[in-house]
């Protein structure tokens, strides 16, 4: 494995690079960005769940002063709807959504019109002007019924996800237990604190159509919209600002954004769109909601001989740029870091008349930890073996590395790189003291106290390819500049990335600047998604700044009478190995220019793993769960900076208890949907998020990068779902009790009262 030439810069918590901005408020978030003469936009949207659109009249609205065009489908008639970025199937293709609707309105909130005005208030007034008329039709909530008609052609399950391997049917006939579970995710999202935004502009002198407000994937948006807008690559570029938050919801292409664009290229002035949040609530991508049936066949030890799962996938009313890729997710991971002989998953993606869905942290994954973890908690139950004794009995051993799970997701097999799951779990183990907590648990019930700990085991992905280039520039005042193709949406890129060019360049980071998601600096890159940075960006940043280093050296030999291999560089500064002369790297940049490129290439990903364990207190009277300690063990393969990966599991942590406690996107009957502000959709705050404790490993290095690095950006959600439904479970006394997410007072008060009295 590579050593840093810093020593020591690359696995320490140094401080951040980027916050400096935004501390002293210079931060530049989209609705910070504004030109002369712009146009605000504001989007009309259906205000009823299924419907044929039978009249739209914006007379009214064209009339009020200050308005300067009403766009309906007819003026967008030319823009193709928006395709796929990941695990596209051609037979999803149909059910993708157009910038604005046409013939059928099909959830709440679906862009119908766009008017644009000289200020956002007339915008907004004039667009309650407009007269949308619809002819209802019956909407479709739950994606377990049958399917329904989608359109007078197509039913509303696009596809069915089928994977597996082995033989599920003989595995159930030798059985000697089978364990059925129904489970259920409800819908939730990222909901940043941040609410998208867009701003257009053309340069007509160029020939150049801007995007500001970019976030997550700019190099795919770009081509994307080039495409659909019908120009060449290289008129378009987009810009990334700051991000507040990101998520998987943030950065997505939405019909907005080509709004925004065809906008300012028709009317030849800038166009801005800044979302409120009743519009990102019931607009932007949602998540989760899934189903499913679920068995295990497992023998008189509790090892497991085969599972079959059959689940419903609600991904709302169309198709977005993920296309399959949450139940994709979910069904090739679902066996986790366990040994499944035999495996069968079918996952039915259903169209139902809501917010349409896309992927959100840990996706797939968050979904399938719950009812995989579930499913163990229930096959100990069957067996009368604790929780931790039936996950080893079950557990991948270190010595089957690389372990092939015999799926495949994302375009790439699943081949786990490395791990030692059992080892984790034993230090997790004694860290904790796990059985002292289960033991004081224990004595807390005997009092009348619904005390409880639950555990849950989990194996991620990440550093998803196929590749990241990276270009890194030592300039004459002694800084030295990284641009990367890649995005920050919060996690600390630029500081890793500063870290990772420092400690192989022999410098100090804080003289690196990271240029990252704009598109005009650089042709092409992968963005911030699937925890691919820290690996992909990472390890394109290190070979980009190795190159450097060879470059400067072979420099820097004939100026010092030398010959590369005889020189080195710490502290930004060239010596003799040996002694003697030396020369600053800047000082070797005034004479020479020195740039050096990186390109990792990588067409499979890898694998980092975890341990969750939760403490709960159930209040009886109201329903109430109480998050009392919650701790994460987390195998990262390597750190580069041990604080960020502390604040990515906590912030992970924190949304996982949000999913499995408070937040639910619920609809009435007619697809009315009723968490339209946060009276409605409940989030936690700092009050319930208790201190996140982290035992931070670095056991099971990849294989597959030279600094030996996994991510880190969602290992703190993935699993917080199942922990906690198993702590409920043991603090109530009911095992098995919890097979729905959110756990909210309202179910957990009717589990309640089928218990005796304490």
């Amino acid at each position: 494995m590579s050593k840093d030439a810093g020593g020591t810069v690359i696995g320490r918590s140094v401080p951040r690079l980027e916050d400096r901005p935004l501390l002293t408020g210079q931060g530049r978030f989209a609705a910070n960005i504004s030109f002369p003469g712009q146009l605000h936009m504001r989007v009309v949207r259906s205000a009823v769940a299924h419907g044929k659109l039978t009249g739209l009249d914006a007379s009214a609205a064209l009339n009020v002063p200050g308005v300067h065009a009403v766009w309906t489908a007819a003026d967008v008639a030319h823009i193709p709807p928006i395709g796929f970025r990941l695990t596209g199937l051609t037979e999803l293709e149909p059910y993708r959504q157009y910038v604005l609707a046409r013939d059928r309105v099909r959830y709440v909130g679906e862009p119908v019109a766009a008017v644009f005005a000289s200020d956002p208030y007339i915008a907004e007034d004039a667009a309650d002007l407009v007269d949308v008329r619809t002819e209802d039709l019956p909407s479709i909530i739950d994606a377990a019924e049958q399917p329904g008609f989608y359109d007078d052609e197509r039913r509303t399950e696009p596809a069915i996800i089928r994977k597996g391997y082995g033989d599920v049917d003989a595995a159930f006939a030798q059985a000697q237990h089978i364990v059925e579970l129904e489970l259920s995710i409800g819908r939730h999202s990222g909901v940043p604190i941040e609410t998208r935004g867009v701003i257009a502009t053309y340069d007509e002198e160029r020939d150049v159509l801007a995007m500001y407000g970019a976030a997550k994937v700019p190099h795919w948006n770009r081509d994307s919209i080039a495409m659909m807008l019908g120009r060449k690559l290289e008129t378009v570029q987009l810009f990334e600002g700051h991000v507040g938050g990101g998520f998987g919801i943030r950065g997505e292409l939405y019909p907005e954004d080509l709004l925004a664009c065809a906008a300012a290229l028709k009317f030849r002035k800038p166009v801005k769109w800044i979302e409120d949040r009743r519009e990102h609530l019931i607009a932007a991508n949602h998540s989760r909601q899934q189903r499913h049936k679920i068995r295990a066949a497992v023998d008189d030890h509790g090892r497991i001989l085969g599972l079959d799962d059959t689940f419903f996938h609600d991904n709302g009313a169309y198709m977005r740029t993920h296309a399959a890729t949450v139940p994709d997710l979910a069904a090739a991971m679902l066996p986790g870091p366990y040994i499944v002989p035999a495996y069968r998953a079918h996952g039915h993606i259903r169209l139902t008349n809501k917010t349409p869905c896309g992927t959100y942290r840990a996706p797939g994954r968050y979904e399938s930890t719950f009812v995989r973890e579930r499913l163990m908690d229930a096959i100990a139950q069957r067996i009368q073996v604790d929780r931790l004794e039936i996950r080893r009995r079950n557990l991948i051993a270190k010595e089957q590395m690389p372990y092939d799970a015999r799926t495949a997701t994302l375009g790439t097999d699943i081949i786990y790189d490395s791990g030692d799951y059992a080892g984790l779990l034993r230090r997790v183990d004694r860290h904790y003291g796990l059985a002292r907590a289960i033991a004081r648990a224990e004595q807390r019930r005997s009092t009348g106290v619904l005390a409880g700990v639950g555990l849950a085991m989990f194996v991620e992905k990440s550093g998803l390819g196929p590749s990241d280039l990276v270009r890194i520039t030592l300039h004459a005042d002694g800084t030295t500049e990284v641009v990367t193709g890649s995005a920050s949406v919060g996690q600390g890129m630029e500081t890793a990335m500063a870290q990772i060019c420092a400690g192989a360049l022999g410098i100090d980071y804080a003289t690196v600047r990271v240029i990252h998601g704009q598109t005009d600096r650089i042709e092409r890159g992968g963005g911030a998604y699937a925890s691919r940075v820290t690996v992909m960006t990472g390890e394109a940043t290190h070979r980009a700044a190795c190159d450097l280093r060879a470059k400067a050296l072979a420099a820097a030999a004939p100026l010092m009478q030398t010959t590369p291999d005889r020189l080195t560089i710490a502290g930004g500064v060239i010596t003799r190995v040996n002694g003697g002369a030396s020369m600053p790297l800047a000082e070797l940049a005034r004479i020479v220019s020195l740039t050096g490129e990186g390109i990792f290439e990588y067409k499979h990903m890898v694998y980092p793993y975890g341990v969750h364990i939760a403490e709960v207190l159930v209040d009886a009277e109201s329903g109430g769960v109480t998050v009392e300690r919650y701790f994460v063990g987390y195998d990262i393969g390597r750190a580069v900076n041990p604080m960020l990966i502390e604040g990515q599991i906590a912030g992970g942590v924190a949304q996982g208890i949000g999913g499995a406690l408070y937040e639910d996107f619920r609809y009435a009957e007619n697809g009315e949907p009723l968490s339209v502000s946060f009276a409605d959709y409940l989030m936690p705050t700092a009050h319930e998020i208790p201190r996140i404790e982290l035992l931070l490993t670095e056991d099971a290095p990849s294989p597959l990068n030279s600094l030996g690095l996994k991510g880190a950006g969602e290992g703190g959600a993935n699993a917080a779902g199942a922990a906690i439904a198993s702590a409920v479970d043991d603090a109530i006394g009911l095992p098995g009790a919890i097979t729905e997410l959110p756990i909210t007072p309202q179910r957990l008060k009717a589990l309640l009262r089928g218990l005796p009295p304490h």
